[in-house]
C-alpha cells in the first residue's frame, strides 16, 4: 500500500496535469516528475507566481512548460506566453521542448534572437504564435522599432536563468520588455543558482510567489566526478592536449566540452586543436549565429567529439552525451563553475569535470569548493608525460594565433560597439578611453567576482 501511495505521489496525474499531456510526456521519455516539477507545477496551475531553483539537469524547462501548455489548451490564443533567456542557443532549446510537449495542441512557437533577419522575425511575431522565446536585446529592438505585434495580453512571463538576466547588463532591455507586458500576469523565474537579487525580487516585486529551492547540501549532482589538475601556467595547453589524447585513447567516442574565459582564446584554442589533429567545433558570441547553431548540431550529433566554448554555452544547454567537461580556466565566479560542470552528469547519468589550476588560481578553487560544499580531488599528470609534446603544442598555438590575426578577429565587435555608442548619443572615443582606464584599474586591483564571458550580453 505504501508503494502505491508513493507511485501516486510521484506521478504527473497527482500534480493536476491532464491525461493527454501526461501521455505526451511519456512519449518523449518523461515518466515521472523530478523534484522541481513535483513542487512547482501545482502552484503554477493554481495561478501563483513562482521562483524555482534546482541543480542543472533537473528538468526546470518542463517544470514551467507543462503547466503553461495545459493552461494554453484551456484558452488558446497568441501571444500567450513570453520566455526570456540570456543566450540564443538556450532559446532554441526551450522552443524545441515547447514544440515537442505541445504537439497534440498544435502549439506554435517563435524564437526571436540576434543574428537573424529582423524583418522575417517581425512577420513571425505578427502571426501571433502561442509562445515567444527570446533574448532580451533582440526583443527590445523589435518593441522599439515595430508596432505589428503586442505583448499586452500575455498570461505568462518566464525568466529562465533568471539570476543571469537580473544580474547581468540586460537591465535597459528588460525595462523595455517589462513596460510592454501587462501587470496582471503570472511571472515565473527559474535558475540553477539562487542569488540575492532573486531573493529581493521575491520580497518586493512579485505577487506572493511560491518559492522552491532544492535543499541539497551539495550544489552539483552526486553522479559528477569533480577533479582538478595542477599545471604550470606557461604550458597549460600542453597539459590540455595530453589529457585529450589520454581520454580519447581510453574511449575514442568520448564527448568533451572545453570551457575558456574569452571569445578570442576560444577561437585560438579551436584552431590549435584542429592543427594537432583533434576535430572540434567552437561556440562563442563573436561568430555568426548560423555557425553557432551548426557547431552545436555537429557536437550533439557526434560529428565532432570536442566543443570549445565560452560561458555562452554554460547555461541550460542539454547535451545528454557529454561525458567530460574541462575548465581551461578556473571561473572567477563559483556560480559559473556550477553552470559549466552542469553540462555533464545530466538526468542521472555519470560524468567528470576537470578544472585546470595554475599557481595563480588557488584562491579561486577554494571559493568554488566553498560554494559547492565539496572538495575537488586531484587528477594527477606527471610532468615527464607532457614534456615530449611541448614544442609541437607551442608551434601549433603560434600558427593558430597567426591565423586569428589574418581573420581580423575582434574587428567586427569593435565596429558594432562604436555604432551602439553613437546610437546612444555617446562619444565613442571618450567611452572607449573610459573603458580602457577601468580595465587597467581592475587589473591592478586583481580578479573580480565575475568573468568576462559571464557578463557579455546577447541580443
Amino acid at each position: 500500500m505504501a508503494d502505491m501511495d508513493e507511485d501516486v505521489k510521484s506521478s504527473f496525474a497527482s500534480l493536476g496535469l491532464q491525461e493527454w499531456l501526461i501521455t505526451q510526456c511519456k512519449s518523449v521519455g518523461i515518466n515521472r516528475p523530478s523534484a522541481i516539477q513535483h513542487n512547482c507545477i501545482p502552484p503554477i496551475l493554481k495561478g501563483q507566481d513562482c521562483i524555482g531553483c534546482a541543480k542543472t539537469g533537473s528538468g526546470k524547462t518542463a517544470a514551467f512548460a507543462l503547466p503553461i501548455i495545459q493552461k494554453l489548451s484551456e484558452d488558446p490564443y497568441g501571444i500567450y506566453c513570453l520566455v526570456i533567456t540570456p543566450t540564443r542557443e538556450l532559446a532554441f532549446q526551450i522552443a524545441d521542448q515547447f514544440r515537442v510537449l505541445g504537439k497534440p495542441l498544435g502549439l506554435k512557437d517563435c524564437v526571436i534572437v540576434g543574428g537573424f533577419d529582423m524583418v522575417k522575425q517581425g512577420l513571425e511575431l505578427s502571426r501571433k504564435p502561442h509562445v515567444v522565446i527570446s533574448t532580451p536585446g533582440r526583443l527590445a529592438d523589435h518593441l522599439k522599432s515595430s508596432n505589428t505585434f503586442s505583448l499586452s495580453k500575455i498570461k505568462f512571463l518566464v525568466l529562465d536563468e533568471a539570476d543571469r538576466l537580473l544580474e547581468g547588463n540586460f537591465g535597459p532591455d528588460l525595462d523595455v520588455i517589462f513596460d510592454a507586458v501587462p501587470s496582471k500576469r503570472q511571472t515565473l523565474l527559474f535558475s540553477a543558482t539562487i542569488t540575492d537579487t532573486m531573493k529581493e525580487l521575491k520580497k518586493m516585486s512579485m505577487s506572493k510567489p511560491f518559492f522552491w529551492h532544492s535543499k541539497a547540501p551539495v550544489a552539483t549532482v552526486e553522479q559528477l566526478d569533480q577533479r582538478y589538475v595542477l599545471v604550470p601556467a606557461q604550458v597549460k595547453d600542453a597539459y590540455l592536449i595530453h589529457m585529450l589524447k589520454t581520454f580519447q585513447e581510453e574511449e575514442e567516442n568520448k564527448s568533451i566540452m572545453i570551457f575558456t574565459s574569452t571569445c578570442k582564446y576560444c577561437h585560438t584554442l579551436s584552431i590549435m586543436l584542429r592543427e594537432l589533429g583533434f576535430p572540434c567545433a567552437s561556440l562563442h558570441s563573436m561568430v555568426k549565429q548560423r555557425i553557432r547553431l551548426a557547431s552545436l548540431a555537429m557536437f550533439k550529433s557526434n560529428q565532432v567529439k570536442i566543443l570549445v566554448a565560452t560561458d555562452v554555452a554554460s547555461r541550460g544547454l542539454d547535451i545528454p552525451t557529454v561525458q567530460l567537461v574541462i575548465n581551461h580556466n578556473v571561473p572567477t565566479s563559483p556560480k559559473d563553475y556550477i553552470h559549466r560542470v552542469g553540462r555533464t552528469a545530466r538526468a542521472g547519468r555519470g560524468g567528470m569535470a576537470i578544472t585546470m589550476v595554475t599557481q595563480f588560481d588557488v584562491k579561486l578553487v577554494y571559493a568554488v569548493e566553498q560554494r559547492i560544499n565539496t572538495k575537488l580531488t586531484e587528477y594527477s599528470i606527471e610532468e615527464s608525460e607532457v614534456l615530449p609534446i611541448l614544442n609541437e603544442v607551442a608551434l601549433a598555438k603560434s600558427q593558430a594565433e597567426m591565423k586569428l590575426e589574418e581573420l581580423d578577429f575582434g574587428e567586427r565587435k569593435a565596429i558594432n560597439k562604436r555604432k551602439q555608442l553613437i546610437m546612444e548619443g555617446k562619444d565613442p572615443e571618450e567611452e572607449l578611453a573610459k573603458e580602457k582606464k577601468e580595465k587597467k584599474r581592475k587589473r591592478r586591483k586583481g580578479p573580480s567576482t565575475s568573468g568576462e564571458a559571464s557578463t557579455s550580453k546577447e541580443r
